[in-house]
């Protein structure tokens, strides 16, 4: 199968982040199944979603993770112009279709160019490993990665997750993670503000504190001019309370999230809002004895990816990529999930992220020559006597 037939397929899947994947995965195991390599399933524990991982070529330590999510974005509200589940050619040189870019393009090149591997006779090992609910949250892939320790005998020694970055080399990302704040203030009429407890002026002021808090971040010298802001950046997206205007309300909650540099430490800002909180019903307590304000995860923190340019992966993809600039991001990815998991880690995959998430989502089709160009690269590099 081609790289277009294959994407064709994969886009045909409809598997938004958070639903069950076995029907998308399925295929891909059976499609390289059908080239007689080994294929191990890593399921969450209701047994409704899967990653997957395998190994092509010898049972040796140095190899290299090729990485992908098979999950995508709703399209519900977007303005399409085509079905957003049927990979379209127009015949403007882009492929249009939920995925395609974000991030199916990458893993269709990893399965086109899994002949090519089996046919190389590699020194060191080629690994796939395709997760669930990158779009939640990064959510399986340290299952993932442990999973991959866990049973092989040997070690893999680089990570490459294929996000769009057209095919430039991304050596750091922003981690993420997002909370939930909920504060329980007292209900009654508006006239009586100073004798009650307002959870929408409380849980105001929590909101002015993550702003306050971003600000005496960059005032602190807490920069990092490789990423577009160069700060941590604290940003509230959704906030809900009250039933009317003339009454106080009881009941405020407010989602937000941290995108934190590599030098700063999501756990210890976190930990710092909730020393203001308490504070903030100590002081209430005495006026109302139920006042509360309780944050909980929205989803776990995702760690960030600080690749070090002497890294030897830096210098391996800037082989196999042909491109020597080296970029950083602001979005999450699960980068910096495998660098953790002791992986050397980077970024590179075809296509822009600038078309991801968005209706008429589309790949280039020659970006997706170039990914599939940079794995023939791997190959013969995997291939050399001298590879490390």
């Amino acid at each position: 199968m081609t790289v277009e037939q294959i994407l064709t397929k994969l886009v045909s899947f409809p598997v938004l982040g958070g639903d069950g994947n076995l029907s998308i995965i399925e295929w891909i195991k059976d499609y390289i199944e059908s080239f007689d390599v080994t294929v191990t399933l890593c399921p969450n524990s209701e047994g409704n979603k899967a990653s997957l991982h395998c190994r092509i070529g010898p049972a040796v330590n140095g190899g290299v993770i090729l990485s992908g999510h098979t999950d995508v974005v709703p399209v519900e509200g977007q303005p399409w112009d085509t079905n957003p589940f049927e990979l379209t050619d127009k015949g403007d040189g882009k492929l249009y279709g939920r995925g395609s870019c974000d991030m199916k393009g990458f893993i269709a090149c990893c399965l086109a160019s899994l002949p090519a591997m089996l046919k190389a006779g590699l020194k060191k090992p080629l690994y796939f490993a395709f997760s669930y609910d990158e779009e939640i949250g990064c959510l399986a892939a340290p299952e993932l990665a442990q999973h991959i320790h866990d049973t092989y005998t040997e070690t893999p020694k680089y990570a490459i997750i294929g996000e769009p970055s057209l095919m430039e080399p991304v050596v750091g990302q922003k981690g993420i993670y997002v909370l939930e704040t909920h504060v329980n203030g007292t209900a009654g009429h508006s006239s009586r503000i100073r004798q009650e407890v307002s959870a929408i002026h409380e849980a105001s002021r929590l909101v002015l504190w993550l702003e306050n808090k971003m600000n005496s971040l960059v005032d602190a010298g807490r920069i990092d001019d490789r990423f577009s802001p160069p700060h941590t950046s604290l940003h509230v997206g959704q906030f809900n309370g009250g039933i009317a205007p003339n009454v106080i309300a009881d009941k405020a909650s407010f989602k937000w999230d941290l995108r934190t540099i590599p030098m700063d430490d999501a756990h210890v800002i976190v930990d710092e809002f909730r020393t203001y909180c308490r504070s903030r019903e100590k002081e209430l307590l005495e006026l109302f004895p139920d006042f509360k304000i309780e944050t909980i995860e929205d989803h776990w923190a995702v760690p960030h990816l600080d690749t070090k340019e002497e890294d030897e992966v830096v210098d391996l993809i800037k082989r196999i990529s042909g491109n020597s600039n080296l970029n950083t991001v602001a979005f999450a990815a699960e980068a910096g999930q495998f660098a953790q998991a002791g992986f050397q880690s980077i970024i590179c995959g075809p296509g822009s992220i600038e078309q991801a998430h968005r209706a008429n989502e589309f790949i280039a089709i020659d970006q997706l020559h170039k990914g599939c160009h940079m794995l023939e690269k791997l190959i013969d590099e995997m291939h050399s006597e001298s590879f490390s």
